[in-house]
């Protein structure tokens, strides 16, 4: 089996944009489209065959506004609660699934400067259910970051508040293979009014 029917692509999509007066970032505007729709292609593009998308803020709007055809979508209802809530509530769907996967790759849904190439590059890393590697940038740790399935249950263990999974990463920091993306991609997040200027 290929390192991309293994990896499954799991985009936190649940965030209510408190910062940007409480817009869901998924429903932004970004080429046309709501952004959701962006970080979804930039996953199969990058060779992840099987995207999960975790929705919580106006989950419904989100469903019915933008083209998800094909994901498995996973409504967090505990999404006021920070992105812990939405990592947790996606590896446990992957844990139930029947889906083969053996890696989860993690990407957020508020990070359009990174591409498929990134992802591509964060995928090709997986090795086994043990994996666990992340983009970096210029030398330090960001998105996408992939799980190995064998690590699942400790990373939701650990994954509260808006944290995500911080707290298992920094424990586990020398066992991460950095995959250097600064070249092909820029980790800025869409947080406040004046990142809005990021979107096309």
């Amino acid at each position: 089996m290929t390192n991309a029917a293994q990896v499954t692509g799991l985009l936190l999509a649940a965030g209510g944009g408190r910062r940007l007066g409480g817009r869901p970032k998924a429903l932004l505007p970004h080429r046309g489209r709501p952004l959701v729709e962006n970080a979804v292609r930039v996953l199969r593009e990058g060779g992840c065959r099987t995207v999960y998308v975790v929705l919580g803020a106006a989950a419904q709007e989100v469903r019915a506004r933008a083209d998800l055809s094909g994901c498995v979508l996973i409504d967090n209802p505990d999404w006021t609660e920070g992105m812990g809530s939405s990592l947790r509530a996606g590896l446990e769907a992957l844990t139930r699934s029947d889906e083969a996967a053996r890696a989860a790759l993690v990407s957020l849904v508020d990070q359009p400067g990174i591409g498929a190439e990134a992802v591509a590059r964060v995928l090709a890393a997986h090795r086994s259910g043990d994996s666990l590697a992340a983009a970096s940038y210029d030398g330090k740790r960001g998105h996408p970051v992939l799980f190995g399935a064998d690590r699942w249950a400790d990373i939701a263990a650990s994954a509260m508040g808006d944290r995500g999974a911080r707290v298992y990463l920094k424990a586990h920091e020398a066992e991460i293979a950095l995959v250097e993306c600064g070249d092909v991609a820029e980790p800025y997040d869409i947080d406040t009014e004046a990142d809005l200027g990021r979107l096309q």
